[in-house]
């Protein structure tokens, strides 16, 4: 069987629906937004404190802020500890956004591997 993006689509959407998960076919929100909307303003914290409650400068929360820079696992560390949450949430905010940005850059060269007899069978 030669699987296409249209096959792996069809293979994913019936693995979650098996799991109870829900596909969104738009880009997943990347954690510098959910912090400037959700986190930020219930907080009452600007980006430069915000900055310095956590320990990093101010340039580097303004770019996670504005999406222009990743969370790490040292940020997701920090992120958790100061919001009383998991680092995993702030990874897995992450972790969304960089599957979803690989597969829309390498979407065609992601297509012609082909899988190993096992993993077409099912």
């Amino acid at each position: 069987m030669t699987w296409n993006y249209a096959t792996i689509i069809e293979k994913v959407k019936d693995m979650a629906e098996t799991r109870g998960l829900q596909l969104v076919s738009r880009k997943p929100t990347h954690p510098g937004e959910v912090l400037r909307e959700e986190f930020m303003p219930d907080f009452g914290l600007s980006v430069a404190q915000l900055a310095q409650r956590l320990g990093v400068s101010r340039q580097s929360m303004n770019e996670l802020v504005h999406e222009r820079r990743a969370v790490s696992s040292d940020m997701a560390l920090r992120l958790g500890r100061l919001f009383g949450m998991s680092p995993q949430y702030w990874l897995n905010l992450q972790r969304n956004v960089d599957l979803w940005d690989s597969l829309d850059l390498n979407r065609e060269a992601i297509e012609r591997i082909e899988p190993l007899g096992w993993a077409a069978e099912g």
